[in-house]
């Protein structure tokens, strides 16, 4: 070959790829340009939901990876670079690691979900799957909550996003509910004043239109007359109103001459 056809063939891969190769250029620069921005949007959304801080790096991360990559797809799809089969390959890898991580996948949809809804925040007393406790730590694939006796339960995010759950936290008061039997014989008025004035007198009950303390006969069980007995408390002093307030009627029931009954049997003796 000699220089003349070494310069025409280089003038023809010029002429050729030139243009494809500056096209490809402007296009790399000016989509990361819109990718920035596009992230800039997304993160300003992400302030306005008030979503956890732990979750938007990771969102936002997420979205600049899916936009990189239609960029890189679509740039060498400008060099005329065959992205077919390319894509085809990403798409069954991308099934099988989906196939494979399905357990795991589940956990982290529903960790995202729970971090964008929130419907429990650190410090929330909840009930769910089977259990009870304070949420300690929410992560983005399971949420740790400690018992009342100080042990640590971890709950998947999958299941937690989608089976029912109880908050106890969400409300500012909550309602205190007992059941007290007296003897029959003895004066349910008198059991109903009783119960009402040990209410009225303590301070942790709330005596306000709507939230007034309830105390009604509920039942005519087999050896007791039993009353229904209400409180509207403060969500914080909902335990020790309960068991406050146990104990009161137990020591007071016996100074007003009221019997708390339990179960009898009578035996017959037959010779």
């Amino acid at each position: 070959m000699n220089l003349d056809s070494i310069l025409e063939q280089a003038n023809e891969i010029v002429l050729t790829y030139g243009p494809k190769l500056i096209g490809a250029i402007l296009v790399w620069i000016i989509g990361n340009i819109i990718i920035k921005a596009l992230v800039k949007g997304f993160d300003k959304i992400l302030n306005k939901r008030t979503v956890d801080e732990s979750l938007k790096p990771f969102l936002k991360g997420i979205v600049g990876a899916l936009l990189k990559v239609m960029l890189v797809i679509s740039v060498l799809g400008m060099l005329g670079i065959e992205m077919t089969s390319f894509v085809a390959i990403l798409g069954a890898a991308g099934l099988a690691v989906g196939m494979a991580l399905s357990g795991t996948l589940q956990n982290f949809a529903g960790g995202v979900m729970l971090l964008i809804f929130k419907p429990f925040k650190n410090g929330d007393v909840i009930e769910a799957q089977g259990h009870i406790g304070l949420v300690s730590e929410i992560q983005i694939f399971n949420t740790i909550l400690k018992t009342p006796d100080n042990k640590t339960i971890i709950i998947p995010n999958g299941g937690l996003s989608n089976g029912s759950m109880t908050n106890y936290s969400t409300e500012e008061t909550r309602r205190v509910d007992w059941t007290f039997g007296i003897a029959y014989g003895d004066d349910t008025t008198k059991a109903k004043e009783v119960m009402m004035n040990l209410m009225k007198e303590d301070p942790k009950i709330l005596d306000t239109p709507g939230n007034e303390p309830f105390v009604a006969v509920s039942e005519l069980g087999d050896s007791s007359v039993n009353f229904a007995v209400r409180a509207w408390v403060k969500g914080a002093d909902y335990w020790t109103v309960y068991f406050s307030m146990n104990e009161k009627i137990y020591n007071t029931f016996g100074k007003e001459g009221l019997n708390i009954p339990y179960p009898t049997m009578d035996v017959n003796v037959i010779k």
